[in-house]
């Protein structure tokens, strides 16, 4: 594959996705290639059935590879489910010298200090976000590189998973013949998808609805403040209307689809759909206000839900206010009145993230529909891993042709690696040593 292509594999509890995404010349990606396949063995995010998922992979990555004409060899995949939980952390080193500025390798010290915390039993850190920095006492320092101090500490967003999850997504990945090259918590790559640098200045809770959970993500000052999965999504409001209406499930996604509405009030009392019986039955007749009824209750619930995990964050207190309000993604967000329903009962600006924040001016349509948010988001994460690894390999390639003294003048400025790449490293070790 060339350097600069990149493909984002969304491994969820409805469909997977593969997209194959480049960088043209003016920064934007364009998308090349796109395949979808039902997920079957995707529950709430986890996986729970491997044959029946890397089949769902396999089909995905063939209809892309068909679409687009390129070999898909290596993938950016995400994780989600249930088993996300985040804490708020701090923590501090005090400096052997303080006559030397903070460095990388200080902040590296912190933030290793951090994946020493005990977790539960099989729980695994992702994701260690620094949210701001103290240097001998001075708070709210947004980048302490280059200060003066002796004691360095900051606050920290951590996200934990379960390990055996994370290790099952490598597996399939690399069982469906492609190579882990990168993993990505799925509420960050939603939010670089469809979320505006601005909004994510002035606050801003993106809110990814898909068919197994609800992704939370929460911005401030244009850093990740909080993270939350809720396991409920899109197919608990099928499930509702299924038994609800005594009808079978792909007939209540498809009443969803064409006829749900979040609002109630939105429909006459006599519009009413007719659903064949099965095998020989009399027909069903269902009034729409009744399966907005059963719509309505549910996504209140998922909405009363993440609510809860906004004020958790703080976003009662002046000082956290979301300004930006709220952005909606995901397939579920597609819902008819649903943007109504959350601003009544949020009390926050809502609008409908489509994922074409950097995306070329001419993509189709489909791709920038809100049920390929994560997709996207895989894709700009592939390929910005790619370029940090280019960066190091020009790095490597300087140091080897320079000149000792030259070495000491330039320093690189290549971007530290993220603890995913750590993580992805070591279940890509785990799963070669597994065999």
């Amino acid at each position: 594959m060339e350097h600069n292509i990149a493909v984002g594999l969304d491994i969820g509890t409805t469909k997977i996705v593969a997209m194959i995404g480049r960088k043209n010349e003016y920064g934007k990606v364009e998308i090349l290639g796109i395949g979808k396949s039902k997920s079957l063995g995707v529950h709430r995010g986890v996986v729970n059935n491997i044959t029946q998922t890397i089949q769902s992979i396999q089909q995905a990555v063939q209809e892309a590879e068909a679409s687009s004409e390129i070999k898909i060899e290596g993938v950016t995949v995400g994780i989600a489910g249930q088993h996300i939980r985040s804490l708020q952390h701090s923590d501090y080193i005090t400096r052997p010298n303080s006559d030397l500025v903070i460095d990388e390798n200080d902040i590296d010290k912190l933030i290793n200090q951090v994946h020493k915390l005990v977790m539960l039993p099989g729980e695994e850190i992702i994701h260690v976000l620094p949210q701001e920095y103290k240097v001998d006492g001075q708070a709210e320092i947004k980048e302490p590189i280059g200060m003066y101090g002796g004691r360095l500490e900051a606050n920290f967003h951590v996200v934990v998973g379960q390990v055996s999850s994370i290790r099952n997504i490598g597996r399939c990945v690399q069982s469906a013949g492609l190579n882990l090259e990168g993993i990505t918590l799925e509420p960050l790559a939603s939010a670089n998808a469809v979320l505006s640098q601005e909004e994510k200045e002035a606050g801003v809770a993106l809110i990814d609805i898909g068919g197994g959970t609800t992704d939370l993500a929460i911005f401030r000052d244009g850093i990740i403040r909080h993270t939350a999965v809720i396991p409920f999504g899109g197919n608990v409001i099928t499930e509702d209307i299924k038994e609800g209406c005594s009808i079978i499930e792909k007939q209540a996604e498809l009443l969803k689809i064409k006829f749900g509405s979040a609002w109630p009030g939105e429909n006459k009392d006599n519009e009413i759909v007719s659903i064949p019986g099965l095998r020989g039955r009399e027909p069903k007749e269902i009034t729409l206000k009744n399966l907005s009824k059963i719509i309505h209750a549910r996504v209140v619930e998922i909405i009363e839900q993440v609510y809860v995990e906004i004020k958790n964050y703080g976003h009662e207190e002046q000082k956290k206010k979301l300004i930006a309000g709220i952005v909606l993604t995901g397939g579920g967000s597609q819902l008819k009145h649903l943007k109504q329903l959350v601003e009544y009962i949020t009390g926050m600006d809502t609008r409908i993230g489509y994922p074409n924040e950097h995306l070329a001016g001419d993509s189709d349509d489909d791709v920038t529909s809100p049920l390929y948010a994560t997709a996207v988001g895989l894709v700009l994460d592939g390929l910005k891993r790619h370029e940090r690894k280019r960066a190091e390999q020009i790095e490597e390639a300087k140091k080897d042709n320079a000149k000792p003294q030259e070495i000491i003048e330039e320093k690189p400025t290549q971007p530290r690696r993220s603890f995913l790449d750590k993580l992805t490293e070591r279940v890509k070790d785990f799963l070669d040593n597994a065999e």
